[in-house]
């Protein structure tokens, strides 16, 4: 196993504090929004070899991919390592997005591959071939955006909506459009109707989220209820935006410490605020939908888009025999398990179906394997190939505090995807 060194992401949305807190260190003075720890080109993590030097994560694990990640997963993802692990801290709302199914993924990356689009252009919907399904584990209070709501519930807030506008005598016809839509029969249709009619509108729908904003404003905020305050502090943050009322259409969900968030293909969805340890499959095939200043593509952003109204997907904590505390959601390219551990405690066993990555959040921990053994502390991270193992995580002694850590491997059923995936 060895230690690794992570690469920080500044992104404007991120907490100055929230990841340094989390790991008893100063800020560094700019947001710290994203924590990589994996091997995703971009930034890759660097593995600390036993020689003192180090190498990124990539290249270690194409030095040797049988090794590193095991028979399964590269026959089920290739030479690479299928799951990306962050620290999430958001200051402020991130931009509406959807993922592309691993199908369209491909289709689209050949699709835009042949119409020789550069990787690097703003008007890229897929820079690479894979799909992107995420989980969010909140560490905090974590606020987000996910799924559409039932289309009755959203004509419940524009209807409110449209009465203190005509109170200000602003314009209400985009709102009224909008209303219609989601009065249809079919449901799906509905909300795809009303997202259309406000990502559409223009100069219109820049207006009435003007107005909107003005509105609100006079509202006490005691009296504004959780929709209508997002809607106002979006409006603070991304002026004009029709993201700020495409918000009514999805839900509102607050995660508690300890909850956890799925989200798979085709779901639109923004994280707010909160600090979140997400994982995910190692992609960057995202389309937007509002919320930002970048290109959004609406015909493909309609293509994969799932408008079926859903509750917002929650991963229920798994106790497995073994004492493991494990949050699987149904996606083939990774799991997630929590170990928290005291001083006197007996080892857990972790999780290994494959190459894992182990994040230490809080005390310390040993981590024992019949090959070497590594301590983390606070703040460190490991890269444990699929070749060494069983590995267990023992309690430090005399630890100043409760050792709590996180690990990532490959799903435990990822053997049921493999139809799946060569059918494609």
């Amino acid at each position: 196993m060895y230690r690794l060194t992570n690469v920080l992401r500044p992104y404007a949305w991120g907490s100055p504090t929230a990841i340094a807190e989390l790991f008893g260190r100063e800020p560094s003075g700019s947001p710290e929004a994203e924590l990589w720890i994996g091997a995703h080109p971009d930034s890759p993590s660097s593995v600390h070899l036993p020689d003192g030097d180090e190498q990124p994560l990539t290249d270690f694990i194409d030095d040797g991919p049988g090794l590193a990640l095991g028979e399964n997963a590269l026959a089920l993802f290739g030479a690479k390592l299928p799951f990306l692990t962050k620290v999430l801290a958001a200051d402020e709302a991130l931009s509406l997005q959807v993922h592309p199914t691993l199908e369209q993924a491909r289709e689209g990356f050949a699709a835009e591959n042949a119409a020789k689009i550069p990787l690097s252009s703003p008007e890229r919907s897929y820079r690479d071939d894979n799909h992107k399904p995420e989980m969010l584990f909140a560490l905090t209070e974590f606020q987000a955006l996910c799924g559409f709501r039932q289309p009755q519930d959203s004509v419940r807030f524009f209807r409110g909506l449209h009465g203190k506008l005509s109170a200000a005598d602003a314009d209400t016809a985009l709102l009224e459009r909008v209303i219609k839509s989601l009065e249809g029969p079919d449901e799906s249709a509905a909300l795809r109707g009303a997202f259309v009619t406000l990502l559409e509108g223009g100069a219109e729908s820049a207006a009435l989220v003007d107005n909107t904003a003005a509105v609100l404003a006079a509202v006490p905020e005691e009296e504004t209820g959780p929709e209508f305050a997002a809607v106002r502090w979006l409006a603070e943050l991304y002026p004009q935006d029709p993201g700020t009322l495409i918000s009514l259409l999805l839900n509102l969900t607050t995660l508690q410490p300890g909850q956890a968030l799925s989200l798979p293909a085709g779901n639109v969805h923004a994280y707010l605020r909160g600090l979140g340890i997400e994982v995910m499959a190692t992609s960057d095939n995202v389309l937007r939908g509002g919320l930002t200043p970048k290109h959004i593509n609406i015909p493909e952003l309609l293509k994969i888009t799932d408008f079926r109204p859903i509750e917002p997907p929650r991963v229920e904590r798994k106790l497995t025999d073994a004492g493991q505390e494990l949050y699987c959601p149904p996606f083939a390219e990774f799991q997630l398990q929590r170990i928290a551990i005291n001083d006197g405690d007996t080892p857990v066993a972790l999780a290994q179906h494959g190459p894992v990555v182990v994040l230490a959040v809080s005390g310390s921990a040993l981590l024992d394997s019949p090959v070497t053994d590594l301590t983390l502390h606070r703040g460190d991270s490991a890269f444990i190939p699929a070749s060494e193992q069983p590995v267990l995580v023992h309690p430090v002694l005399n630890a100043d505090s409760p050792a709590v850590l996180f690990a990532v491997t490959c799903a435990g059923n990822a053997s049921e995807f493999a139809e799946f995936y060569e059918s494609l």
